[in-house]
């Protein structure tokens, strides 16, 4: 495993709250929590998707 700044995010639905993406992203870039508009299947429409851990 290489040594990064990349690390392995969950993104959960704020609707429904499950866990539906997992994910990667650059720390050094992107400090703070991505928030970005995915399809959730449970939900059956787009909503906005914040990271967990």
């Amino acid at each position: 495993m290489a040594v990064g700044a990349r690390v392995k995010i969950t993104l959960r639905c704020n609707e429904c709250k499950q866990r539906n993406y997992n994910t990667m992203k650059n720390k050094k870039n992107t400090p703070d929590r991505i928030e970005m508009k995915k399809y959730c299947r449970f939900c059956r429409k787009h909503t906005m998707h914040s990271e967990t851990k």
